[in-house]
C-alpha cells in the first residue's frame, strides 16, 4: 500500500462533508436553506461572498439600473432576472468547487421606502428580489444564505445627506422588516458612511431578530466618512440595546486599503480585532472620490487581488470575502482558491 499526501480533490472533498456535520438547527432544511446558521460557518472557517453585480451588469450585460430603486427594478425584466440569475450562479460554482459556505444578497441598497414612492414599483420589490435570489441558490451543493441588502439613504461615498440614529431608526425599519417578512437569512448593511446612521441601522435590523452585518465605507485612515474611527463606530453599536450584528465588515474598498485601516494605532483594539471580520473588495486601490464616477475600470489582476486578500485573513483573521467594483468571476475564482490554500 501506498501512503502520501491527499491531493486537492480529496481535500476539498472531506472539506466539503465537514460543512455539513456542523451543528444544524432543530428542524431539517429545506432545499436551497443553509444547513447550519452563518455564525456556525463564521465559527468553522472562511466564508465565500459574490462578486460585483452593478458594474457587471451595464459592461458585460448593457444593463441600465438609473432608475430610483436602481438594480432591484431588474427583478421585473426578463433580461434582468436572466443577468442576475447568470451572476449569482457564477459565483455559486465557484463556492461549491472549494467547497466553500456562500453568502449573496439582494440588489437592493437604494430601494428604500422614499426612493420606491419614486418608482413604478409596490411593496413587493424587496420579496420579489429574495425570491429570485433563492432560485439562483435552489440546487446549491454548499451551505448557502440568501440576505437582504440594505444601504443609507444619503451619499454612500461622502455621507452626505445621512440621517441621524433617530431618523435612521425610523426611515430603515420599514425595509428591515420587509426582508423579514419574505423570509431573509440575514440581513446586510452596505457601504454605512456615518456612524450615527449605522446606528439606527443597527436598532432597526436588531429589531426583526435576524442576523445582520454592518459593512462600512472604511477609509485609509481607519475612520468612516465621518471621521470616526473603526473602533469608536463598532463599540458605539456593540453597546445599542438588543441583538448585536454578527460582525462587522468594509466593502468597495480594496485589501491594501482595509490593511491600512486596520494597523492604524487606534484601531489596535479587542473590538476590532473580534469584531471586523469582512471585506467585499474593490479590485482598484483608488479612493473612493477617484473611483465613484469613473469611465472606465481599475483594477488588479485576480493572483495579486487574491495575494492581498489572503494577507488580510493571516494578519488580521478575517474571515468574510467577496468582490465589488472591478472583480468578476476570475477574480473570485482565485480568491476562493487562495482561501483554500491552492496557489493562484
Amino acid at each position: 500500500m501506498e501512503f502520501g499526501y491527499p491531493t486537492v480533490q480529496e481535500r476539498l472533498l472531506r472539506t466539503r462533508k465537514s460543512l455539513f456535520t456542523l451543528r444544524r438547527s432543530d428542524r431539517p432544511a429545506k432545499i436551497g436553506e443553509p444547513a447550519m446558521t452563518l455564525s456556525d460557518c463564521l465559527a468553522s472557517g472562511p466564508v465565500f461572498m459574490e462578486g460585483a453585480l452593478g458594474e457587471r451588469l451595464k459592461r458585460e450585460y448593457g444593463l441600465a439600473a438609473d432608475g430610483p430603486v436602481a438594480l432591484a427594478g431588474l427583478v421585473y425584466e426578463e433580461r434582468g432576472r436572466s443577468a442576475l440569475k447568470e451572476l449569482w450562479k457564477q459565483y455559486l460554482d465557484i463556492a461549491e468547487r472549494y467547497a466553500l459556505p456562500f453568502l449573496a444578497t439582494t440588489p437592493t441598497r437604494r430601494c428604500n421606502q422614499e426612493r420606491l414612492a419614486l418608482s413604478p414599483y409596490n411593496g413587493a420589490i424587496l420579496g420579489d428580489n429574495l425570491r429570485l435570489l433563492r432560485e439562483a441558490l435552489a440546487q446549491a451543493r454548499v451551505p448557502v444564505f440568501a440576505g437582504g441588502l440594505l444601504g443609507c439613504r444619503g451619499d454612500a461615498y461622502s455621507g452626505q445627506g445621512c440621517l441621524s440614529e433617530a431618523e435612521s431608526r425610523e426611515f430603515h425599519r420599514w425595509e428591515a422588516e420587509g426582508f423579514r417578512a419574505a423570509g431573509a437569512d440575514f440581513l446586510l448593511a452596505a457601504l454605512m458612511p456615518t456612524l450615527p446612521e449605522a446606528l439606527g441601522m443597527a436598532a432597526a435590523l436588531s429589531a426583526t431578530g435576524l442576523p445582520f452585518i454592518i459593512s462600512f465605507t472604511l477609509q485609509k485612515d481607519g475612520r468612516l466618512m465621518d471621521g470616526t474611527t473603526l473602533h469608536d463606530s463598532i463599540a458605539a453599536i456593540d453597546a445599542l440595546p438588543g441583538r448585536p450584528p454578527l460582525c462587522y465588515m468594509a466593502n468597495c474598498v480594496h485589501p491594501r486599503i482595509v490593511a491600512a485601516a486596520l494597523d492604524c494605532p487606534w484601531n489596535q483594539t479587542t473590538a476590532v480585532k473580534t469584531r471586523f471580520l469582512g471585506i467585499q473588495a474593490n479590485a482598484s486601490d483608488l479612493s473612493f472620490a477617484e473611483l465613484d464616477g469613473a469611465g472606465e475600470l481599475h483594477g488588479s489582476p485576480p493572483a495579486a487581488l487574491a495575494r492581498e486578500m489572503s494577507a488580510l485573513r493571516e494578519r488580521f483573521g478575517l474571515r468574510l470575502f467577496g468582490g465589488c467594483c472591478g472583480t468578476d468571476a476570475r477574480h473570485m475564482e482565485a480568491v476562493a482558491r487562495a482561501l483554500r490554500g491552492l496557489s493562484c
